[in-house]
């Protein structure tokens, strides 16, 4: 008897016990997922506004050193203030190069009056073929205002790897040759601390209204 006498003892303890010990557990256990709830919270990052992929983390401080078709020396600073939409390829590209500059045009046009607040810049990854000359006339047969841009070889290779363009030539028959090369567009923002990089043969209707969004930021 005094035996069992022991062992219902005992198991009033560990009942009493017990019955402190789990809403303890409980307690803390609510306070642990609220707590990773909470840090989730504050971790989650809002939607971009934008269509296009914001890469300023890489290339806000991006810059270039190049000439205009008149032998002006340009960087990107001296667009500042404007919304800059700048390319990489050249003039003997077959679809990828006409295509965005086709497209730049329609965008220009129906941004109408704010036309004049974006210049676009496209950036010759051919300079032994495309001369200023060239340039001037290939160009801005797309649309009034469009520059295009070039440099010595060295040039060319900084320019690109600033912001991230590779371009490779390949030889064809008797000494001829096409350039493969990244294809998107980017965005930069009047101030330059924004940077878009639109993807090829995106839509212009999100083209204009990632372009008027940095116009408006710009007053922010």
């Amino acid at each position: 008897m005094a035996s069992s006498f022991i062992r219902d003892t005992e198991k009033r303890k560990i009942k009493t016990n017990l019955s402190r010990f789990f809403p303890l557990c409980l307690c803390v256990s609510v306070v642990s997922v609220l707590g990773l709830l909470l840090a989730g919270c504050s971790e989650a990052k809002l939607p971009s506004p934008f269509k296009a992929s914001d890469v300023s983390a890489q290339y806000a401080q991006a810059d270039f050193h190049l000439f205009d078709a008149h032998g002006v020396p340009r960087s990107l600073g001296d667009y500042r203030g404007k919304v800059v939409a700048m390319f990489f390829g050249y003039t003997h590209c077959p679809d990828v190069c006409p295509t965005t500059l086709a497209d730049m045009a329609q965008v220009m046009r129906l941004l109408d009056k704010d036309a004049a607040r974006v210049q676009v810049l496209f950036v010759t990854l051919d300079p032994e073929r495309d001369t200023p000359a060239l340039l001037a006339q290939y160009v801005p047969a797309f649309y009034p205002g469009f520059l295009g841009l070039s440099g010595d070889s060295a040039a060319t290779r900084q320019a690109a790897a600033a912001f991230g363009v590779t371009y490779q030539k390949q030889t064809g028959k008797k000494g001829a040759y096409t350039l493969d090369h990244s294809a998107g567009t980017y965005l930069i923002a009047p101030d330059g601390k924004r940077v878009l990089l639109a993807p090829y043969q995106q839509n212009t209707g999100f083209l204009l209204q990632d372009i008027k969004l940095l116009l408006a930021l710009n007053g922010r």
